[in-house]
């Protein structure tokens, strides 16, 4: 049987044609090989409208310059690789790409990077998490993130054509079991000497914002003086400090031999701040009284700090800065925030367990959800979720439930009975 007449799409490109065994072919030109020489991907379907719609999913990916060259199918690594530096890292924000780089540089590349994209299987990954746990090596919520790593980037894979399945969503991560220790905040006798041993300090009221309001640190270390309005007492949280990156400003023909946060010529390669992400992170929050006056004399002795500082202040217009101006670093902030606890004579804890406190104290005071959720800055949709990690219920308020079951269920308990013998002298 002859081949009948082939037939060519509109773009004058792609040659379409019915062959002898009964099917239709195409042969879709898909761009240019590393030599520079035109290659061309024939594909087979037992309909015209199949191939017509396979074809035009080829001519998709050659359009987009996603579609690879015949014979040189992807590898989970060079996979990977693109991935994370080509598709995430422009979409995603930096913490989320710094996650997903570790992931994939530190587990998944030399776990299964070997492997071809299109024939990875589930097992190949469950096998990776198992010897990232042994012996106790990695805990499980270093497998889970490697999972998650994963599970994304395999599913633009399988969007683009490049694998039929996704082998990370069918893959049984790890198990992950609750932390055995509970998150215990503040009493209000620690709040208290953290409060006395804070106004000892030099920006002294970025760690009453922590303690009283729950803010977090990277609100609390962005918040610029035009996010504060002393007056009507409030303040505004617009975006998030991030963690400095540096790197090497040093010549390479005269390198430093130093890490690149360490370089004297080092270069800062993150932006300071960044918007909050979600629409309940930009909120706004009241400032009690006692912290907008101390707001207030915050704001003289920075203002006195830099007149005394002259030439060298760096101008930033953050509230709380370095003595001669410029953003506070978040690691130096985290070591204050540990000797400002073991001056207070405080139990030693995150910093992030001060939001703990201010959450549980607003429950205390009878503050309803809703304003709790503002404050907090938690998304409606998660918000019950977030307030069943955060507030907690302390000891002498479940005594105290429990003191008003037993009177409504047994009656109230009579005083204990006086022995008139026993002698009380004394």
């Amino acid at each position: 049987m002859k081949k009948k007449k082939g037939t060519r799409r509109a773009n004058g490109e792609t040659a379409i044609y019915f062959g002898a065994d009964g099917r239709w072919h195409a042969r879709v030109p898909m761009g240019y090989k590393d030599n520079g020489d035109p290659y061309r991907r024939h594909v087979t379907r037992p309909t015209r409208d199949d191939l017509v719609e396979e074809v035009r999913r080829l001519e998709k990916q050659r359009d987009a310059g996603s579609a690879r060259q015949p014979g040189k199918p992807w590898t989970v690594e060079k996979w990977l690789q693109h991935w994370v530096e080509n598709i995430a890292k422009p979409t995603v924000s930096e913490n989320t790409y710094d996650g997903y780089e570790a992931a994939v540089r530190v587990h998944l590349v030399p776990g299964v990077g070997k492997h071809r994209l299109d024939r990875l299987q589930p097992e190949h990954l469950e096998s990776l998490y198992r010897r990232m746990q042994a012996n106790g090596a990695r805990k499980a919520a270093t497998a889970h993130q490697a999972h998650r790593t994963a599970r994304t980037a395999l599913g633009e894979a399988v969007r683009r054509g490049y694998a039929a399945k996704n082998a990370a969503a069918l893959a049984k991560p790890p198990r992950l079991e609750e932390d055995e220790e509970e998150v215990e905040p503040y009493s209000v006798e620690e709040v208290q000497r953290l409060l006395l041993e804070a106004n000892k300090r030099r920006n002294s009221a970025r760690w009453v914002l922590a303690l009283a309001l729950g803010l977090r640190q990277g609100e609390t270390l962005g918040l610029r003086w035009q996010d504060v309005d002393l007056d009507n007492e409030y303040l505004k949280l617009r975006r998030n400090r991030l963690r400095p990156k540096y790197a090497h400003g040093c010549s390479e023909a005269s390198p430093c031999g130093r890490k690149a946060g360490y370089c004297p010529d080092r270069l800062q390669v993150r932006r300071e701040t960044k918007n909050t992400k979600s629409r309940a992170g930009r909120r706004a929050v009241p400032l009690p009284g006692p912290l907008v006056a101390m707001l207030r004399s915050h704001a003289e002795v920075q203002a006195r700090e830099r007149k005394a500082a002259g030439n060298l202040w760096v101008e930033s217009d953050y509230v709380f800065t370095k003595p001669l101006g410029g953003p506070l670093s978040p690691n130096t902030d985290y070591h204050d925030w540990k000797r400002l606890l073991e001056d207070a004579r405080a139990r030693d804890g995150r910093l992030h367990d001060a939001r703990h406190t201010a959450a549980t104290v607003l429950m205390l005071l009878g503050v309803p959800d809703r304003v709790i959720d503002q404050i907090m800055g938690w998304e409606p949709g998660t918000s019950a979720r977030m307030r069943a990690r955060y507030l907690h219920v302390p000891d002498a308020m479940l005594k105290d439930v429990a003191r008003k079951i037993a009177e409504a269920l047994w009656g109230a308990s009579e005083p204990p009975p006086v022995d008139k013998n026993q002698d009380n002298e004394g």
